[in-house]
């Protein structure tokens, strides 16, 4: 299973990012999907999340800015992120938690995509 990120770049504040994220391999389905964030010196860190079936889980810094879609038919996630401002600065990595046609699961991480806020 490989994880392909892209949508990164260099924005000036207030702008906007579309990320995409595209799993590709022996998939039976996802179980779950997210975006998580590293910016320079901190920690990664959740910015949102969707489970199958269940309502999209956004913390606090990506509530009311960004949006967390997916297309099953592509194996595909995606991240809008609206408004952006310096702080949103990171690295941007995907996540998918995927169950392979052999009957085991594990999440896997996308390379990741930066994401640079600035004017």
């Amino acid at each position: 299973v490989q994880l392909q990120a892209s949508g990164g770049g260099l924005v000036q504040p207030g702008g906007s990012l579309r990320l995409s994220c595209a799993a590709s391999g022996s998939i039976f389905s996802i179980k779950s999907m997210g975006w998580y964030r590293q910016a320079p010196g901190k920690q990664r860190e959740l910015v949102a999340s969707l489970t199958g079936g269940g309502s999209p889980n956004y913390a606090d810094p990506a509530r009311g800015r960004f949006t967390i879609s997916s297309d099953n038919a592509k194996n595909t996630v995606y991240l809008q992120m609206n408004s952006l401002a310096p702080e949103d600065t990171a690295v941007y990595y995907c996540n998918i938690f995927i169950l392979r046609y052999d009957g085991t699961g594990r999440d896997y991480w996308g390379q990741g995509t930066q994401v640079t806020v600035s004017s």
